[in-house]
């Protein structure tokens, strides 16, 4: 049996170019916009966090620019870009102010979510947003990422942020319900396909290409972005995007595909913490920290004895309590910072640094401790 939409708490809803922009007519689909809207506003206004992430930039300014139709040189679209970025953030913060909510504009690159110290800044800024009940609107910096660097598509963007913020859902909005046996429009035998528990090298297989030149993704990227999404411990679902209150729709029971996890959010990136990453230093702490981490507490400097290792910010690190290790941690501080503030109140840091750092030297959930079971052997935990 599927979830349901309405048990979800943190939701990430990406949207393509050929759902926002009229290409034909040259101008935004604002009564589909403004339906969407609504949509967003209902799940807000139940506690859901929200964050969205939209495409649009460039088939928005290539409009206003007078581009033609066809292919673009990377110069023409991030020209596109620069003009279409302003008005797509104008458009998505004027729609969801009609609803009393704030909207927050984050560009980002592929450096952003894969490099670790920006990754942790997007993040915390992400959440932040998020936490302020804001609905972050984000896009890919198409005006100064390159062809060597950038996504390609928004659909694997969308599944690096839901990871990224541990959302618990991401629905991909397209101009098909969802994944097929083959391609519909060619093969009338094509079956739906309602649920996928595990993307299979035979589910690989189904996905097709792109389908306008507005959408740089197809079936094959919504694919890629799905094991993205599922490692993460997000599922996902694909959904016909065009009807008018299409995620109303799938809350209702519309046809679309899900693509189901094993885990959770906050397990796979304990997990990915805990297994993945090498550390690259040690935090030696004192016995009250080690207590407050095992009740679930964040790491604060105050509690850090001495450090061994050369780290930068968002490195991987042990945590020891001198006998043993108890987890490791992606760490706020470089190992000088870090070393000038071991043992220190929080409230000390700006004074210390001359600017105000985290209050954490780990926080909480960049933490993975290691639990020990019957047999002595150590795992991950949270």
């Amino acid at each position: 049996m599927s979830p349901e939409v309405s048990q979800f708490r943190r939701i990430v809803l990406k949207v393509g170019s050929a759902l926002l922009v009229d290409r034909a007519r040259g101008r935004l689909n604002h009564a589909w916009l403004a339906a969407l809207a609504e949509d967003i506003a209902d799940l807000h206004a139940k506690g859901a966090d929200v964050l969205v992430v939209s495409s649009g930039a460039i088939a928005m300014g290539r409009t206003v620019l007078g581009l033609p139709s066809g292919p673009l040189r990377l110069e023409e679209s991030q020209a596109a870009a620069a003009v279409g970025q302003i008005a797509l953030a104008r458009t998505w913060s004027e729609v969801l102010a009609h609803h009393g909510i704030t909207a927050g504009q984050i560009l980002v690159t592929l450096s952003d979510t894969e490099e670790r110290r920006r990754y942790l800044n997007a993040r915390a800024t992400t959440l932040k947003l998020l936490e302020m009940r804001a609905v972050p609107v984000v896009n890919e910096n198409d005006t100064v990422a390159t062809s060597e660097i950038r996504y390609g598509d928004n659909d694997r963007l969308a599944a690096r942020v839901a990871t990224m913020i541990g959302a618990d859902l991401l629905v991909l909005f397209s101009d098909i319900d969802g994944l097929y046996t083959a391609p519909p429009a060619s093969d009338p035998n094509a079956e739906h396909i309602p649920v996928v528990e595990r993307i299979t090298p035979a589910i690989e297989a189904m996905a097709g290409g792109a389908a306008s030149e507005l959408s740089r993704g197809g079936m094959r990227t919504k694919v890629e972005a799905g094991k993205i999404a599922t490692a993460g411990g997000t599922h996902m679902i694909i959904a016909d995007g065009r009807t008018k209150n299409p995620l109303k729709r799938v809350a209702e029971g519309g046809r679309c595909t899900w693509f189901l996890t094993p885990s959770n959010p906050a397990t796979a990136r304990k997990t990915w913490i805990a297994g993945a990453l090498e550390p690259r230093g040690t935090l030696y702490v004192d016995e009250g920290a080690a207590r407050a981490l095992q009740g679930g507490a964040s790491l604060l400097p105050v509690g850090v004895r001495r450090i061994e290792g050369s780290f930068a910010r968002g490195d991987a690190v042990a945590i020891s309590d001198g006998q043993r290790v108890l987890g490791r941690g992606l760490v706020a501080y470089d190992a000088e910072e870090a070393s000038r503030i071991i043992g220190r109140p929080s409230r000390e840091i700006e004074a210390v640094l001359g600017y105000p750092g985290r209050s954490e030297m780990i926080h909480r959930d960049d933490m993975a401790l290691a639990i020990v079971t019957t047999n002595n052997e150590a795992r991950a935990g949270a």
